[in-house]
């Protein structure tokens, strides 16, 4: 129906659909704030049989993180929460999993998201010293 005869044309069907996204934002940004808390919150695994599921919850708070940051740009945030996904994702569940990097990654996730917009070699410094991280974890996992 876009640009045919009755239809929309593309600019109004654009600009409905930022609209209409645009109106799930407060509720994406409250998806966001309690993965970031439940980041914030989880406790390091007591012992190998706790780890798996510590690990699948921080899992899944950085994937729901991503799923709500992502319609909206918050690239940052989701580049940061992706690479918690690929730390816990490429860790065997044999190994052990250093839990200090679920509290870097929630501690920099908080610091992503209360920075202003405008403070962007701030948050260029938190990905580089997230990504630095990573490869280095990554390298001791292969």
């Amino acid at each position: 129906m876009i640009d045919s005869a009755g239809g929309v044309s593309v600019g109004v069907a654009l600009a409905q659909a930022r609209a209409n996204i645009e109106a799930m934002r407060a509720r994406a940004l409250g998806v966001i704030e309690l993965q970031i808390s439940i980041l914030e919150g989880a406790a390091a695994p007591t012992g190998p049989e706790d780890a798996p599921s510590q690990l699948e919850l921080a899992y899944r708070a950085a994937t729901a993180l991503i799923d709500a940051a992502g319609p909206f740009e918050l690239l940052d945030l989701c580049q940061a929460a992706a690479g918690l996904c690929d730390l816990i994702g490429a860790t065997s569940p044999e190994e052990a999993f250093d839990w200090r990097i679920v509290t870097v990654h929630a501690r920099s996730l908080r610091l992503l998201q209360t920075l202003p917009p405008e403070a962007a070699d701030e948050r260029a410094r938190i990905l580089q010293s997230l990504a630095e991280m990573i490869e280095r974890k990554l390298a001791q996992v292969a």
